[in-house]
């Protein structure tokens, strides 16, 4: 069965990638533009689908960027750690992409 994998560019998932490769299983990388400030993942999950020799799709979701917001990725925050009493995510922690394909983040 070929797979597809979603990468960000990310260490995570482009090592996914070279593993499913390894396997002779992979089909192409896709990946999302969700109105980030930096583009410098995508740059590289395109360089890993071009190293891979398979096709890479980005899939432009810049327009649910609005309800994005709060976060260091798409605006323009400081970036602190937060202490241990404080249970809130980083500000930059961004919803991730199978929650926002799914339709979680409207909700």
């Amino acid at each position: 069965m070929k797979t597809l994998v979603v990468c960000s560019g990310g260490l995570d998932s482009v090592s996914l990638a070279h593993k499913v490769a390894a396997q002779q299983n992979l089909a192409g990388l896709i990946s999302f533009d969700y109105g980030q400030r930096h583009k410098k993942e995508v740059r590289f999950a395109a360089r890993a689908a071009d190293r891979l020799g398979v096709p890479f799709d980005l899939i432009d979701m810049s327009h649910i960027g609005q309800f994005l917001s709060g976060s260091a990725l798409t605006d323009n925050l400081d970036v602190h750690l937060n202490d241990s009493s404080d249970f809130l995510p980083p500000p930059l922690y961004i919803i991730t992409a199978s929650r926002m394909v799914s339709g979680d983040v409207l909700k």
